[in-house]
């Protein structure tokens, strides 16, 4: 049986929250709890399935804000997967005192993500791919076998994550999205942090952000 993917779209930036299940085990993830941490858990419960990690893609705040409630709510702690470059960036509430206000970015993160590692829900293989540019630490989240691309902010439908605010570096967003995305077969989906879903053929042909299209 295939995942079940549910996408919500929560936080005042509009993050899409993912949460992830195996249909056989019941276990499940959730990919960047962005804010109503409560309300995923009770979604999780209201499924039957049991959230036994969050994975972060990158550590801005409307990525992370609802990790803390999320964890508060499940009857057992959560352990927390982010790719050690943006531990400075969680530490600093993903940027949001910048901002004027503060969140609770949860458990601290105790499994650090490194580029090729796999991780597994049931018998699903995700594969990690570092992708920087964004932020330093930024990763996505391939599933060879469903054909699907957990993206973060890396890349959008017709867009590109911006590199105008502290660790952002948009030569590496473009080498990023040269090597990791636009080298996945074009009917690969893409899930995106922020917006509609696309794929990667899509956006080979039509983004117009792209410097580079192999």
């Amino acid at each position: 049986m295939s995942l079940v993917v549910r996408r919500f779209v929560v936080g005042p930036l509009d993050t899409n929250a993912y949460l992830v299940a195996d249909p056989v085990t019941r276990h499940a993830v959730v990919i960047d709890p962005g804010a109503e941490g409560a309300f995923l858990a009770r979604r999780a419960a209201d499924e039957g399935w049991h959230i036994r990690h969050i994975w972060i893609t990158h550590a801005h705040f409307d990525h992370i804000g609802g990790a803390g409630e999320l964890a508060e709510a499940l009857p057992t702690w959560p352990l927390v997967a982010m790719h050690p470059d943006d531990i400075w960036l969680w530490r600093l509430e993903g940027g949001a005192p910048l901002f004027g206000f503060h969140i609770d970015p949860g458990p601290e993160p105790s499994v650090y993500l490194q580029h090729g590692q796999r991780l597994r829900l049931g018998q699903t293989v995700f594969e990690v791919r570092h992708a920087p540019g964004h932020s330093p630490g930024h990763v996505m989240f391939y599933v060879p076998d469903e054909h699907l691309l957990f993206a973060g902010d890396v890349i959008f439908y017709e867009g590109i994550g911006r590199t105008d605010i502290p660790g952002g570096d948009p030569e590496a967003l473009q080498k990023s999205i040269a090597t990791q995305v636009l080298s996945l077969p074009d009917s690969v989906r893409i899930l995106p942090g922020h917006g509609p879903e696309t794929t990667v053929g899509h956006e080979r042909r039509y983004n117009p952000f792209l410097t580079f299209r192999p």
